[in-house]
């Protein structure tokens, strides 16, 4: 196993679990004690974990991996998600789309619609998130528009008063909305402030708000919120969602598909 992969492994049992030691990680990922040791230093100084005695803790109590590290997070079920958003975008539209794992997908499930193959820019896609917009702007069915304001490296969005500018001045059909949680009572959120404040300009400015999220961020909170849950026409998630919960979010107006 690789550092990068033995790393990412450790975050994500970090993130279930709150806490690790030494020796039961080093049974779990089959390798020596001395090495887990070495990531946890390593990564405490990165500040992804604080070093405790004999182990780690989750950096915090609002929590947030860096997007590298939480790419190979529900996988099939984010692409999963991702294909069914991407069916509800009708060519010709203009979509804005934020930050994260599961919007990278629904970016790269919009490049595999055959009917957005051919001619034209079939969509304009808005979007403040770097690594969308460069996996996109190489193909000529997309016409791309990019906030300005300053990348935050956790997530490559763009964030600040620079993309707040470009907002306010633009219309969206259909915004497809990345979140850190969304919860029926206190609605969609984010863990980091500047990361809200820009989704909730791009909700504002939609006549249609997706929000796209696998089962484990419902019924959760995060730091900043985005929108309340009343600003939500749709939520396409994953069917790890309990039939009660679905209901909740029903009966709070909110479209619910579960793939």
């Amino acid at each position: 196993m690789s550092r990068e992969a033995r790393w990412q492994a450790l975050l994500e049992l970090l993130v279930e679990r709150g806490r690790l030691d030494v020796e039961g990680a080093a049974k779990e990922l089959d390798v020596s004690a001395a090495t887990i040791r070495r990531d946890f230093d390593q990564l405490a100084e990165q500040q992804m974990l604080v070093r405790t005695r004999g182990g780690a803790l989750v950096h915090g109590v609002s929590y947030e991996l860096p997007l590298r590290y939480k790419t190979a997070r529900k996988v099939s079920e984010k692409e999963r998600i991702a294909k069914a958003v991407a069916g509800l975008i009708t060519p010709g539209e203009v979509v804005g789309l934020t930050g994260g794992t599961t919007t990278t997908e629904v970016a790269r499930a919009l490049t595999l619609r055959p009917d957005l193959a051919d001619g034209a820019p079939a969509l304009t896609v808005v979007t403040n998130a770097l690594n969308i917009a460069s996996e996109l702007a190489v193909r000529p069915q997309f016409k791309i528009v990019v906030t300005g304001g300053v990348a935050r490296p956790q997530s490559y969005e763009l964030v600040g008063p620079l993309a707040d500018g470009v907002l306010d001045q633009i219309a969206l059909d259909i915004a497809v909305v990345g979140v850190g949680a969304f919860h029926v009572k206190h609605g969609a959120s984010a863990h980091d402030e500047g990361e809200a404040g820009i989704n909730r300009l791009l909700c504002e400015h939609a006549a249609r708000v997706v929000v796209a999220a696998d089962s484990t961020k419902l019924g959760e909170r995060a730091f900043a919120r985005i929108c309340t849950t009343q600003q939500v026409d749709v939520l396409v998630t994953d069917t790890g969602l309990s039939p009660e919960a679905a209901a909740q979010f029903s009966d709070a107006g909110v479209e619910v598909l579960t793939v």
